[in-house]
């Protein structure tokens, strides 16, 4: 029988402020709790009163990281509102840039912030003296995603190109053979990922839940598709809010969601349950080499999945650029018509499925907006995992239980400051 008192006040390697609080009292758990402290920082409120030109820009700076979604995310709600139907040339290009910044991410991840956890290293910094290449390697990558996500998207963070029914300025054909050259030879890079990521030792901890994502016939889903389950099939994005279900905790400062059960997850491993079918060849080897097999009960595993989703990234972006160069780049009328109305849009972003909901007036004012984020779908699904993982993990050190819940939430890659909102006030007269 033991006593445990753990107060992690903030856990580090994640984007925004969450703490992990453990009480263990002669070997009885009193308390184990994920708890969000950022403050919601209100984006609906602020696109109101704002012109359908500008809400893109606007919410992509709800997150420094998925920028590029949540722009991409704002775009469709907004031509679904206005009925606008974009070309194949815009679809195309915006693929890509999805693309990019899911590999943009995942490296960010997978390298800087969850690999030091499976080393014994408390962060990045000491790699760089003890594992220089491997740190060069992940820069390295990390500059080609970027690089890339400025040449689509017209810079790396908050694109500004991509707007309503188009883009305002199309990527240069010798900046993208360029961008291709690139990526083709990256391909050792990912070979070398491959390898590093085998030789860690992920924690063996299962916990079923359901999993939530985008699905296409078409493709590995990240820029469009239908919302799917793998306990509930699928429907249609405009339905969101049946999936969604927000609620209020006391412990949090943002919503949490569930399902058919009480919870469940978004994100790469979510996305890899759902859709590794559809997943580059590369990609399914890539995934045979890790251990990753669907369904995967594994939240650790996320990572992994990760890594996975980065070797497809490479591979499709290499595709659909070659399709770009061979039907070339055409300038497109992008004049619509104002009308009133509502449109909902939904994009898989590193972090899970995100949604967007705008209702526009006659002359494309946003009127009302509603934006549900892929971590707070996430924040339930962590809160069970640590009440699942604590028991098992009771006879260890402290030091190493705090170490273990600390991974958990980290293989979640949490981007915590994008909570959007926390309630809805009616104030009554």
């Amino acid at each position: 029988m033991k006593n445990i008192n753990i107060n992690v006040d903030h856990v580090t390697r994640v984007e925004g402020h969450g703490n992990i609080v453990v009480n263990v009292k002669e070997g009885k758990i009193e308390e184990c709790k994920w708890e969000v402290v950022e403050a919601p920082r209100f984006f609906e409120a602020f696109v109101r009163g704002r012109s359908y030109l500008e809400l893109a820009h606007i919410t992509s700076r709800i997150c420094g990281i998925c920028s590029i979604g949540h722009t991409l995310c704002s775009l469709q709600a907004t031509e679904a509102a206005l009925g606008v139907k974009i070309s194949e040339q815009t679809r195309l290009l915006r693929r890509i840039l999805i693309q990019g910044e899911n590999l943009q991410s995942h490296v960010l991840h997978a390298y800087f912030l969850a690999a030091p956890d499976f080393v014994g290293a408390p962060s990045v910094f000491p790699l760089v003296k003890t594992h220089p290449e491997v740190v060069v390697r992940a820069l390295r990558m990390k500059k080609l995603a970027n690089d890339l996500c400025d040449v689509f998207g017209g810079r790396t963070v908050h694109p500004i190109t991509p707007t309503v029914n188009g883009f305002t300025k199309l990527p240069g054909i010798k900046e993208v053979r360029e961008i291709r050259q690139r990526l083709a030879e990256a391909v050792p890079d990912l070979e070398a990922t491959l390898d590093l990521f085998k030789t860690l030792k992920i924690p063996d901890f299962k916990r079923e839940t359901e999993y939530i994502s985008l699905k296409s016939k078409e493709e590995y889903a990240l820029y469009d598709g239908m919302i799917a389950s793998t306990d509930a099939g699928t429907t249609p994005v405009e339905n969101y809010r049946n999936w969604t279900n927000e609620y209020l905790v006391p412990h949090s400062t943002a919503k949490y969601t569930k399902h058919v059960r009480d919870t469940y997850m978004v994100g790469a491993l979510a996305r890899f349950n759902n859709n590794h079918d559809q997943l580059s060849p590369q990609a399914k080897k890539a995934a045979e080499e890790l251990g990753l097999q669907a369904p995967c009960y594994n939240p650790f595993m996320i990572t992994v999945a990760q890594v996975v989703e980065a070797v497809h990234a490479v591979f499709e972006i290499i595709r659909l650029i070659d399709e770009v160069l061979d039907k070339g780049l055409k300038e497109e009328d992008r004049r619509i018509l104002l009308k009133a109305g509502k449109g909902v849009g939904a994009v898989d972003v590193p972090r899970g499925i995100l949604f967007h909901d705008y209702t526009y007036d006659k002359n494309g004012i946003c009127m009302e907006a509603n934006c549900i984020i892929p971590t707070n779908q996430n924040h339930a699904n962590i809160q069970k995992d640590m009440e699942a993982l604590l028991p098992q993990i009771l006879d260890r050190p402290q030091e190493e239980i705090r170490l273990s819940l600390e991974m958990l939430v980290r293989a979640y890659d949490p981007c915590i400051s994008c909570s959007t909102h926390l309630l809805k006030v009616e104030f009554v007269t």
